[in-house]
């Protein structure tokens, strides 16, 4: 039988764990000029960032 995934966060300090729903992880493609591939810059960013880290600011 399949364990549950556990959802909640366990922490001890809840507005800790309602801050942390403020950030997102982002992965933004880069084109490199020499070879024309794609590499990938991650970064974890607060949602109000989320635009000016996607337009390469």
């Amino acid at each position: 039988m399949a364990k549950a995934a556990k959802t909640a966060i366990k922490t001890k300090d809840q507005k800790a764990a309602s801050e942390a729903k403020n950030w997102s992880k982002v992965i933004r493609p880069v084109r490199s000029p020499k070879t024309g591939a794609y590499t990938f810059k991650e970064a974890i960013v607060h949602k109000d960032k989320i635009k000016e880290f996607l337009a390469g600011k």
